[in-house]
Protein backbone atom coordinates (compact mmCIF):
# COMPACT_ATOMS: atom_id res chain seq x y z
CA UNK A 1 0.00 0.00 0.00
CA UNK A 2 2.83 2.39 0.84
CA UNK A 3 4.57 1.57 -2.44
CA UNK A 4 1.36 2.36 -4.33
CA UNK A 5 1.05 5.70 -2.53
CA UNK A 6 4.63 6.58 -3.45
CA UNK A 7 3.76 6.10 -7.14
CA UNK A 8 0.75 8.43 -7.02
CA UNK A 9 1.25 12.09 -8.02
CA UNK A 10 1.58 14.59 -5.18
CA UNK A 11 0.33 17.77 -6.86
CA UNK A 12 -3.33 18.66 -7.10
CA UNK A 13 -3.07 18.84 -10.89
CA UNK A 14 -1.63 15.32 -11.06
CA UNK A 15 -4.21 13.80 -8.74
CA UNK A 16 -7.11 15.56 -10.44
CA UNK A 17 -5.81 14.41 -13.83
CA UNK A 18 -5.54 10.88 -12.47
CA UNK A 19 -9.12 11.05 -11.21
CA UNK A 20 -10.15 12.25 -14.66
CA UNK A 21 -8.12 9.86 -16.80
CA UNK A 22 -8.71 6.59 -14.93
CA UNK A 23 -12.53 6.58 -15.38
CA UNK A 24 -12.19 7.57 -19.05
CA UNK A 25 -9.69 4.80 -19.78
CA UNK A 26 -11.79 2.29 -17.85
CA UNK A 27 -14.93 3.24 -19.77
CA UNK A 28 -13.02 3.02 -23.06
CA UNK A 29 -11.78 -0.47 -22.26
CA UNK A 30 -15.16 -1.72 -21.08
CA UNK A 31 -17.02 -0.27 -24.08
CA UNK A 32 -14.39 -1.50 -26.53
CA UNK A 33 -14.34 -5.04 -25.18
CA UNK A 34 -18.10 -5.29 -24.83
CA UNK A 35 -18.90 -3.72 -28.21
CA UNK A 36 -16.24 -5.52 -30.21
CA UNK A 37 -16.81 -8.90 -28.60
CA UNK A 38 -20.60 -8.77 -28.83
CA UNK A 39 -21.22 -6.76 -32.00
CA UNK A 40 -18.24 -7.07 -34.31
CA UNK A 41 -17.70 -10.72 -33.45
CA UNK A 42 -21.31 -11.41 -34.41
CA UNK A 43 -20.92 -9.47 -37.68
CA UNK A 44 -17.67 -11.29 -38.39
CA UNK A 45 -19.29 -14.65 -37.76
CA UNK A 46 -22.14 -13.85 -40.17
CA UNK A 47 -19.75 -12.66 -42.90
CA UNK A 48 -17.48 -15.65 -42.41
CA UNK A 49 -20.50 -17.97 -42.54
CA UNK A 50 -21.44 -16.61 -46.00
CA UNK A 51 -17.85 -17.02 -47.23
CA UNK A 52 -17.74 -20.57 -45.82
CA UNK A 53 -20.84 -21.49 -47.88
CA UNK A 54 -19.27 -20.09 -51.05
CA UNK A 55 -15.98 -21.87 -50.35
CA UNK A 56 -17.90 -25.10 -49.85
CA UNK A 57 -19.71 -24.69 -53.20
CA UNK A 58 -16.45 -23.98 -55.03
CA UNK A 59 -14.71 -26.97 -53.40
CA UNK A 60 -17.61 -29.22 -54.33
CA UNK A 61 -17.42 -28.08 -57.96
CA UNK A 62 -13.66 -28.42 -57.84
CA UNK A 63 -14.01 -32.02 -56.67
CA UNK A 64 -16.19 -32.81 -59.69
CA UNK A 65 -14.09 -30.90 -62.23
CA UNK A 66 -11.22 -28.50 -61.55
CA UNK A 67 -12.15 -26.38 -64.53
CA UNK A 68 -15.75 -26.19 -63.35
CA UNK A 69 -14.64 -25.07 -59.86
CA UNK A 70 -12.41 -22.34 -61.22
CA UNK A 71 -15.14 -21.18 -63.59
CA UNK A 72 -17.70 -21.16 -60.77
CA UNK A 73 -15.45 -19.02 -58.58
CA UNK A 74 -14.87 -16.57 -61.43
CA UNK A 75 -18.52 -16.45 -62.48
CA UNK A 76 -19.80 -15.78 -58.94
CA UNK A 77 -17.19 -13.03 -58.48
CA UNK A 78 -16.37 -14.35 -55.08
CA UNK A 79 -12.78 -13.08 -55.30
CA UNK A 80 -11.60 -16.58 -54.64
CA UNK A 81 -8.26 -17.80 -55.94
CA UNK A 82 -8.02 -21.57 -56.15
CA UNK A 83 -4.48 -22.44 -57.30
CA UNK A 84 -3.54 -26.06 -57.63
CA UNK A 85 -0.73 -26.87 -55.24
CA UNK A 86 2.58 -27.21 -57.05
CA UNK A 87 4.65 -28.49 -54.20
CA UNK A 88 4.33 -28.87 -50.43
CA UNK A 89 1.48 -26.95 -48.87
CA UNK A 90 1.66 -25.35 -45.45
CA UNK A 91 0.94 -27.84 -42.72
CA UNK A 92 -1.70 -27.58 -39.99
CA UNK A 93 -1.64 -24.73 -37.55
CA UNK A 94 -3.62 -21.50 -37.47
CA UNK A 95 -1.79 -18.17 -37.49
CA UNK A 96 -3.21 -14.93 -36.13
CA UNK A 97 -1.62 -11.69 -34.94
CA UNK A 98 -2.13 -10.94 -31.24
CA UNK A 99 -3.77 -7.59 -32.05
CA UNK A 100 -6.23 -9.18 -34.51
CA UNK A 101 -9.42 -8.78 -32.46
CA UNK A 102 -11.78 -10.51 -34.93
CA UNK A 103 -9.38 -13.22 -36.12
CA UNK A 104 -10.45 -15.64 -33.41
CA UNK A 105 -14.08 -15.53 -34.61
CA UNK A 106 -13.01 -16.00 -38.25
CA UNK A 107 -10.95 -19.10 -37.45
CA UNK A 108 -13.64 -20.56 -35.20
CA UNK A 109 -16.40 -20.14 -37.83
CA UNK A 110 -14.30 -21.48 -40.71
CA UNK A 111 -13.26 -24.57 -38.77
CA UNK A 112 -16.85 -25.20 -37.78
CA UNK A 113 -18.32 -24.91 -41.29
CA UNK A 114 -15.60 -25.84 -43.80
CA UNK A 115 -15.01 -29.63 -43.84
CA UNK A 116 -11.47 -30.83 -44.30
CA UNK A 117 -9.95 -27.49 -43.24
CA UNK A 118 -6.31 -28.01 -42.36
CA UNK A 119 -5.11 -24.48 -41.43
CA UNK A 120 -6.08 -20.82 -41.52
CA UNK A 121 -3.40 -18.15 -42.02
CA UNK A 122 -4.41 -14.59 -41.11
CA UNK A 123 -0.94 -13.21 -40.42
CA UNK A 124 1.47 -14.00 -43.25
CA UNK A 125 -0.31 -12.03 -45.99
CA UNK A 126 -2.02 -8.81 -44.88
CA UNK A 127 -5.46 -8.34 -46.40
CA UNK A 128 -5.86 -12.05 -47.22
CA UNK A 129 -7.14 -15.20 -45.58
CA UNK A 130 -5.32 -18.33 -46.78
CA UNK A 131 -7.02 -21.67 -46.17
CA UNK A 132 -5.53 -25.10 -46.71
CA UNK A 133 -8.35 -27.62 -47.29
CA UNK A 134 -8.07 -31.35 -47.87
CA UNK A 135 -10.15 -32.57 -50.87
CA UNK A 136 -10.21 -35.87 -52.72
CA UNK A 137 -7.42 -34.79 -55.09
CA UNK A 138 -5.20 -33.53 -52.24
CA UNK A 139 -4.72 -30.35 -50.25
CA UNK A 140 -5.89 -27.15 -51.93
CA UNK A 141 -5.03 -23.57 -50.97
CA UNK A 142 -7.91 -21.11 -51.04
CA UNK A 143 -7.27 -17.36 -50.87
CA UNK A 144 -10.05 -15.04 -49.69
CA UNK A 145 -10.01 -11.29 -49.24
CA UNK A 146 -9.96 -10.41 -45.56
CA UNK A 147 -12.59 -7.73 -46.11
CA UNK A 148 -15.14 -10.43 -46.94
CA UNK A 149 -14.82 -12.26 -43.61
CA UNK A 150 -14.51 -9.53 -40.98
CA UNK A 151 -15.77 -6.04 -40.40
CA UNK A 152 -13.25 -3.25 -40.83
CA UNK A 153 -14.90 -0.84 -38.43
CA UNK A 154 -13.26 -1.76 -35.10
CA UNK A 155 -10.17 0.29 -35.87
CA UNK A 156 -12.28 3.23 -36.95
CA UNK A 157 -14.25 2.94 -33.73
CA UNK A 158 -11.08 2.88 -31.64
CA UNK A 159 -9.65 5.91 -33.43
CA UNK A 160 -12.91 7.79 -32.94
CA UNK A 161 -13.02 6.87 -29.26
CA UNK A 162 -9.40 7.91 -28.70
CA UNK A 163 -9.89 11.21 -30.52
CA UNK A 164 -13.06 11.93 -28.52
CA UNK A 165 -11.30 11.02 -25.28
CA UNK A 166 -8.38 13.35 -26.00
CA UNK A 167 -10.75 16.17 -26.91
CA UNK A 168 -12.83 15.71 -23.74
CA UNK A 169 -9.70 15.43 -21.63
CA UNK A 170 -8.40 18.74 -22.98
CA UNK A 171 -11.74 20.42 -22.30
CA UNK A 172 -11.79 18.97 -18.79
CA UNK A 173 -8.18 20.09 -18.24
CA UNK A 174 -9.05 23.73 -19.00
CA UNK A 175 -12.01 23.58 -16.63
CA UNK A 176 -9.82 21.88 -14.02
CA UNK A 177 -7.12 24.53 -14.36
CA UNK A 178 -9.65 27.26 -13.65
CA UNK A 179 -10.69 25.41 -10.49
CA UNK A 180 -7.15 24.67 -9.29
CA UNK A 181 -5.73 28.15 -9.93
CA UNK A 182 -7.57 29.80 -6.97
CA UNK A 183 -6.37 27.02 -4.66
CA UNK A 184 -2.76 27.59 -5.74
CA UNK A 185 -3.13 31.33 -5.23
CA UNK A 186 -4.48 30.70 -1.73
CA UNK A 187 -1.56 28.36 -0.97
CA UNK A 188 0.97 30.93 -2.22
CA UNK A 189 -0.61 33.69 -0.11
CA UNK A 190 -0.64 31.47 2.99
CA UNK A 191 2.98 30.42 2.44
CA UNK A 192 4.06 34.05 1.99
CA UNK A 193 2.26 35.06 5.19
CA UNK A 194 4.00 32.24 7.03
CA UNK A 195 7.33 33.74 5.87
CA UNK A 196 6.39 37.19 7.16
CA UNK A 197 5.26 38.65 3.82
CA UNK A 198 1.81 40.09 3.26
CA UNK A 199 0.97 39.66 -0.42
CA UNK A 200 -2.34 40.80 -1.99
CA UNK A 201 -5.01 38.10 -2.25
CA UNK A 202 -8.65 38.16 -3.34
CA UNK A 203 -10.88 35.07 -2.91
CA UNK A 204 -12.05 33.54 -6.19
CA UNK A 205 -13.11 30.20 -7.63
CA UNK A 206 -15.76 27.79 -6.38
CA UNK A 207 -17.85 28.52 -3.30
CA UNK A 208 -15.77 26.24 -1.10
CA UNK A 209 -12.51 27.83 -2.26
CA UNK A 210 -13.96 31.31 -1.73
CA UNK A 211 -15.01 30.32 1.79
CA UNK A 212 -11.50 29.05 2.55
CA UNK A 213 -9.97 32.24 1.10
CA UNK A 214 -12.29 34.46 3.15
CA UNK A 215 -11.43 32.49 6.30
CA UNK A 216 -7.72 32.93 5.53
CA UNK A 217 -8.12 36.70 5.12
CA UNK A 218 -10.03 36.91 8.41
CA UNK A 219 -7.35 34.86 10.16
CA UNK A 220 -4.56 36.99 8.70
CA UNK A 221 -6.32 40.20 9.74
CA UNK A 222 -6.83 38.90 13.31
CA UNK A 223 -3.17 37.89 13.61
CA UNK A 224 -1.94 41.22 12.25
CA UNK A 225 -4.31 43.11 14.53
CA UNK A 226 -3.16 41.07 17.52
CA UNK A 227 0.52 41.70 16.72
CA UNK A 228 -0.11 45.40 16.24
CA UNK A 229 -2.09 45.71 19.48
CA UNK A 230 0.55 43.76 21.38
CA UNK A 231 3.30 45.96 20.01
CA UNK A 232 1.43 49.19 20.83
CA UNK A 233 0.55 47.98 24.31
CA UNK A 234 4.09 46.93 25.13
CA UNK A 235 5.46 50.13 23.66
CA UNK A 236 3.22 52.03 26.04
CA UNK A 237 4.28 49.82 28.95
CA UNK A 238 7.92 50.36 28.03
CA UNK A 239 7.41 54.12 27.91
CA UNK A 240 5.63 54.13 31.27
CA UNK A 241 8.40 52.05 32.84
CA UNK A 242 11.21 54.09 31.36
CA UNK A 243 9.93 57.31 32.97
CA UNK A 244 10.20 56.15 36.62
CA UNK A 245 13.43 54.31 35.80
CA UNK A 246 14.88 57.52 34.41
CA UNK A 247 13.82 59.41 37.56
CA UNK A 248 15.41 56.73 39.70
CA UNK A 249 18.67 56.91 37.77
CA UNK A 250 18.65 60.71 37.98
CA UNK A 251 17.93 60.66 41.70
CA UNK A 252 20.64 58.08 42.36
CA UNK A 253 23.15 60.07 40.33
CA UNK A 254 22.64 63.03 42.72
CA UNK A 255 23.44 60.96 45.78
CA UNK A 256 26.98 60.64 47.09
CA UNK A 257 28.92 57.90 45.38
CA UNK A 258 29.27 54.82 47.56
CA UNK A 259 28.83 51.06 47.24
CA UNK A 260 25.10 51.17 47.96
CA UNK A 261 24.46 53.86 45.34
CA UNK A 262 26.53 51.95 42.76
CA UNK A 263 24.56 48.75 43.47
CA UNK A 264 21.27 50.60 43.05
CA UNK A 265 22.44 52.11 39.73
CA UNK A 266 23.42 48.63 38.59
CA UNK A 267 19.93 47.36 39.47
CA UNK A 268 18.33 50.18 37.51
CA UNK A 269 20.52 49.32 34.51
CA UNK A 270 19.45 45.68 34.75
CA UNK A 271 15.80 46.73 34.85
CA UNK A 272 16.25 48.89 31.75
CA UNK A 273 17.98 46.04 29.95
CA UNK A 274 15.21 43.60 30.89
CA UNK A 275 12.57 46.02 29.61
CA UNK A 276 14.43 46.39 26.28
CA UNK A 277 14.79 42.62 25.82
CA UNK A 278 11.17 41.95 26.74
CA UNK A 279 9.99 44.60 24.28
CA UNK A 280 12.24 43.17 21.55
CA UNK A 281 10.77 39.72 22.11
CA UNK A 282 7.19 40.98 22.14
CA UNK A 283 7.68 43.09 19.00
CA UNK A 284 9.44 40.38 17.04
CA UNK A 285 10.26 43.12 14.52
CA UNK A 286 6.67 42.98 13.32
CA UNK A 287 7.02 46.39 11.72
CA UNK A 288 10.21 45.42 9.86
CA UNK A 289 9.33 45.21 6.15
CA UNK A 290 10.57 42.29 4.08
CA UNK A 291 13.05 43.19 1.36
CA UNK A 292 15.75 41.61 -0.77
CA UNK A 293 19.09 41.55 1.01
CA UNK A 294 22.51 39.95 0.61
CA UNK A 295 22.45 37.35 3.35
CA UNK A 296 26.21 36.82 3.09
CA UNK A 297 26.87 40.50 3.73
CA UNK A 298 24.39 40.44 6.63
CA UNK A 299 26.14 37.52 8.32
CA UNK A 300 29.59 38.99 7.69
CA UNK A 301 28.51 42.31 9.23
CA UNK A 302 27.27 40.60 12.41
CA UNK A 303 30.58 38.71 12.71
CA UNK A 304 32.59 41.90 12.15
CA UNK A 305 30.60 43.75 14.82
CA UNK A 306 31.24 40.92 17.28
CA UNK A 307 34.98 40.97 16.52
CA UNK A 308 35.02 44.76 16.95
CA UNK A 309 33.62 44.27 20.47
CA UNK A 310 36.55 42.00 21.31
CA UNK A 311 34.78 38.67 20.87
CA UNK A 312 36.44 35.64 19.26
CA UNK A 313 34.08 34.97 16.37
CA UNK A 314 35.03 33.67 12.91
CA UNK A 315 33.06 33.22 9.69
CA UNK A 316 34.17 29.72 8.80
CA UNK A 317 32.22 28.48 5.78
CA UNK A 318 29.98 30.10 3.16
CA UNK A 319 28.13 28.07 0.54
CA UNK A 320 26.01 29.86 -2.02
CA UNK A 321 25.31 33.58 -2.30
CA UNK A 322 22.08 35.19 -3.40
CA UNK A 323 19.76 38.11 -2.87
CA UNK A 324 17.12 36.71 -0.55
CA UNK A 325 13.81 38.25 0.49
CA UNK A 326 13.70 38.50 4.29
CA UNK A 327 13.43 40.98 7.16
CA UNK A 328 17.04 42.11 7.60
CA UNK A 329 16.65 43.74 11.03
CA UNK A 330 14.94 40.68 12.47
CA UNK A 331 17.48 38.20 11.07
CA UNK A 332 20.33 40.41 12.28
CA UNK A 333 18.83 40.47 15.78
CA UNK A 334 18.40 36.68 15.80
CA UNK A 335 21.99 36.11 14.66
CA UNK A 336 23.35 38.62 17.19
CA UNK A 337 21.50 36.77 19.95
CA UNK A 338 22.96 33.43 18.87
CA UNK A 339 26.49 34.83 18.63
CA UNK A 340 26.10 36.60 21.96
CA UNK A 341 24.97 33.39 23.65
CA UNK A 342 27.86 31.48 22.07
CA UNK A 343 30.61 33.82 23.32
CA UNK A 344 28.89 34.29 26.68
CA UNK A 345 28.92 30.57 27.49
CA UNK A 346 32.12 29.70 25.59
CA UNK A 347 35.43 31.26 24.63
CA UNK A 348 35.04 31.33 20.85
CA UNK A 349 32.38 30.89 18.19
CA UNK A 350 32.27 29.97 14.53
CA UNK A 351 29.55 30.95 12.05
CA UNK A 352 28.78 29.22 8.74
CA UNK A 353 26.25 29.99 6.01
CA UNK A 354 24.63 27.73 3.40
CA UNK A 355 22.12 28.99 0.83
CA UNK A 356 20.22 26.68 -1.52
CA UNK A 357 17.05 26.92 -3.59
CA UNK A 358 14.73 26.22 -0.67
CA UNK A 359 16.36 27.36 2.57
CA UNK A 360 18.96 29.57 4.21
CA UNK A 361 20.95 27.87 6.98
CA UNK A 362 23.02 29.94 9.41
CA UNK A 363 24.93 27.82 11.94
CA UNK A 364 26.58 29.20 15.11
CA UNK A 365 28.87 26.84 17.04
CA UNK A 366 30.76 27.39 20.28
CA UNK A 367 33.10 25.53 22.65
CA UNK A 368 30.94 26.01 25.73
CA UNK A 369 29.18 23.41 27.88
CA UNK A 370 26.26 23.06 25.46
CA UNK A 371 22.70 22.18 26.37
CA UNK A 372 21.53 18.65 27.27
CA UNK A 373 19.32 16.98 24.67
CA UNK A 374 16.39 16.67 27.07
CA UNK A 375 16.38 20.43 27.79
CA UNK A 376 16.90 21.90 24.32
CA UNK A 377 13.21 22.52 23.71
CA UNK A 378 12.94 24.13 27.12
CA UNK A 379 15.90 26.40 26.33
CA UNK A 380 13.95 28.05 23.48
CA UNK A 381 11.05 29.03 25.75
CA UNK A 382 10.81 32.69 26.89
CA UNK A 383 12.60 33.46 30.17
CA UNK A 384 14.07 29.96 30.35
CA UNK A 385 17.20 29.75 32.54
CA UNK A 386 18.74 26.30 32.69
CA UNK A 387 21.44 26.95 35.30
CA UNK A 388 23.10 29.62 37.44
CA UNK A 389 25.31 30.70 34.55
CA UNK A 390 22.21 32.05 32.88
CA UNK A 391 20.99 33.96 35.94
CA UNK A 392 20.42 37.65 35.04
CA UNK A 393 21.52 38.63 38.52
CA UNK A 394 24.96 37.26 37.65
CA UNK A 395 25.35 39.10 34.39
CA UNK A 396 23.47 36.76 32.10
CA UNK A 397 20.55 37.67 29.88
CA UNK A 398 16.85 37.51 30.59
CA UNK A 399 16.41 34.14 28.94
CA UNK A 400 15.01 35.63 25.75
CA UNK A 401 17.90 35.26 23.27
CA UNK A 402 17.00 31.81 21.93
CA UNK A 403 13.28 32.56 22.20
CA UNK A 404 13.65 35.67 20.03
CA UNK A 405 15.76 33.76 17.46
CA UNK A 406 13.21 30.91 17.35
CA UNK A 407 10.33 33.37 16.94
CA UNK A 408 12.10 35.16 14.07
CA UNK A 409 12.93 31.86 12.35
CA UNK A 410 9.29 30.79 12.66
CA UNK A 411 8.08 34.09 11.18
CA UNK A 412 10.32 33.36 8.16
CA UNK A 413 8.80 29.91 7.65
CA UNK A 414 11.75 28.14 9.27
CA UNK A 415 12.91 26.94 12.68
CA UNK A 416 15.74 27.12 15.20
CA UNK A 417 17.47 23.77 15.73
CA UNK A 418 19.81 23.06 18.64
CA UNK A 419 22.42 20.32 18.57
CA UNK A 420 25.98 19.43 19.50
CA UNK A 421 28.92 20.98 17.68
CA UNK A 422 31.17 18.36 16.13
CA UNK A 423 33.95 20.89 15.48
CA UNK A 424 34.08 22.76 18.81
CA UNK A 425 32.25 20.41 21.18
CA UNK A 426 29.75 22.95 22.47
CA UNK A 427 26.32 24.05 21.30
CA UNK A 428 25.34 24.07 17.65
CA UNK A 429 22.49 26.51 16.91
CA UNK A 430 21.13 26.28 13.35
CA UNK A 431 18.88 29.09 12.17
CA UNK A 432 16.83 27.80 9.22
CA UNK A 433 14.92 30.32 7.08
CA UNK A 434 12.66 29.46 4.15
CA UNK A 435 13.24 31.29 0.86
Amino acid sequence: MMRLKSLLPRSLYGRAALILVVPIVTIQLVVSVAFIQRHFDRVTQQMTHGVAIEVGAVLAALARDPAEGAALASAMQMHLAVPQPAGPVAGPGDQRAFYDLTGRGVIFTLRDEVPGLRSVDLRSYPGEVRLVVDVASGPVEVIVSRRRVSASNPHQLLVLMIFTSILMTLIAFFFLRNQVRPIKRLAIAAEAFGKGRNMPYRPSGALEVRAAGTAFLDMRARIERQIEQRTLMLSGVSHDLRTPLTRLRLGLSLLPEDEETEALLHDVGDMERLVDEFLAFARGDALDAAEYADVHALVARVVENAVRLGRTVKLRHVKGQAQVRLRPAAVTRALENLVGNAVRHGTRAEVSLAVDEQTIRIVVEDDGPGIPVARRDEAMLPFARLDDARDPNRGAGAGLGLAIAADIALSHGGALKLGESQALGGLRAELVLAR
